[in-house]
């Protein structure tokens, strides 16, 4: 397993991370199989979605926040009850299958790690698992 650092800089925020698990997968030098992204936080997630255009992050943050609002009569003391829910809803793993090295992605897809309760400084584990 490999750990990955992803600081963020805003409360909700998408961080392209595909070029790190792909590099993961390039130094385990794993074949054919899959990689497993996972998120150890209860206010973060990942998802995969379009990544050529960046108003698509955008569009995705703001019906969240829209639909789930920062402040809406939560009983949640710490106050972000708003991030558990988006990152609930979101979910805290992705697997991808990896072809001949490579993720096997469609075209406009990429890997996001989902930041609802930052700024923080974050982490995604990566467990890649080659094909017998």
């Amino acid at each position: 397993m490999e750990q990955l650092t992803v600081p963020t800089n805003n409360r909700t925020q998408m961080v392209d991370i595909t070029r790190e698990v792909q590099q993961s997968v390039k130094n385990a030098n794993v074949n054919n199989g899959s990689v497993i992204v996972f998120v150890p936080h209860t206010t973060a997630a990942v998802t995969i979605n379009e990544n050529a255009d960046p108003s698509v992050q955008r569009d995705i943050l703001y019906e969240l926040n829209k639909v789930i609002p920062f402040d809406d009569s939560y009983q949640h003391m710490e106050g972000n009850s708003a991030a558990h829910i988006k990152a609930s809803l979101l979910g805290s793993s992705q697997t991808v299958i990896v072809k001949n090295g490579s993720l096997q992605l469609g075209t406009w897809q990429g890997i996001y790690f989902c930041e609802f309760d930052g700024p923080r400084k974050r982490k995604a584990w990566i467990q890649i698992i080659q094909n017998a």
